[in-house]
């Protein structure tokens, strides 16, 4: 049994008009995505979905995004990220996945989950980006939210962290995070949100005794890396 993980799918079959397949590396995506999951992914696995999952509009219109995800092998764990407007309150996400039968999808969002002895903890996270100022309410708001997760762990179980914003980008650091991540024992941290030429600023190493990397789909590839 192993542990993936990969971000920002954009997954559009309930939203055909949002293909990425517009932008430049984004042709046949989803059937590339398809190709390598199965090539990877056994149903005893466990792939964490750092994001940007669906660009479906509503909950009730992810219904054929989340059916292709469900068609793959393997337990998916679903994160928040900026463009997953369907996102709601997990009573309202579990009935909904419940209902419809998705059996394989399930939330990473203010808890923890257990795959392979490892605790998977994961959040949204920010980026003040373009002529977006930091403001620490907002950063308050989101550390709070990955201290939950990162509490909510078993004890003993080395933890990882998911975010889809990167807590590190270009000149700008997130210190809180952190701070956190140190407070917690976290050694590796996964993100995504960076797309394209934007890759180039991404920070992938170690600061602060957290090893970074990026896993965004277009990235990857659309190659689910594997973490464990």
């Amino acid at each position: 049994m192993s542990i993936y993980a990969i971000g920002d799918l954009h997954l559009a079959l309930g939203e055909p008009a949002k293909s990425m397949e517009v932008f430049p590396g984004w042709q046949r995506y989803m059937e590339r995505l398809e190709e390598h999951w199965r090539a990877l992914v056994a149903p005893e696995d466990t792939v964490v979905l750092a994001g940007d999952i669906s660009w479906a509009m509503g909950l009730e219109e992810t219904e054929a995004d989340f059916r292709f995800l469900e068609g793959l092998p393997g337990r998916k764990l679903l994160m928040k990220g900026n463009h997953d407007f369907w996102w709601n309150t997990r009573a309202k996400v579990e009935g909904f996945l419940d209902r419809r039968g998705l059996r394989s999808l399930s939330m990473l969002h203010n808890n923890s989950v257990e795959a392979e002895g490892t605790a998977l903890c994961g959040s949204r996270g920010w980026l003040f980006e373009g002529s977006e100022k930091y403001d620490p309410l907002v950063v308050a708001r989101e550390a709070g939210r990955i201290r939950r997760s990162l509490e909510a762990a078993a004890p003993g179980l080395e933890k990882v962290l998911f975010l889809h914003y990167p807590p590190i980008y270009g000149e700008q650091v997130i210190p809180e995070f952190f701070d956190i991540m140190e407070e917690q024992g976290v050694r590796e941290c996964y993100y995504g949100h960076i797309h394209g030429p934007g890759a180039a600023g991404a920070f992938q190493g170690e600061h602060r005794g957290v090893r970074l990397r990026l896993i965004s789909a277009d990235f990857l590839h659309f190659v689910p890396l594997k973490i464990r």
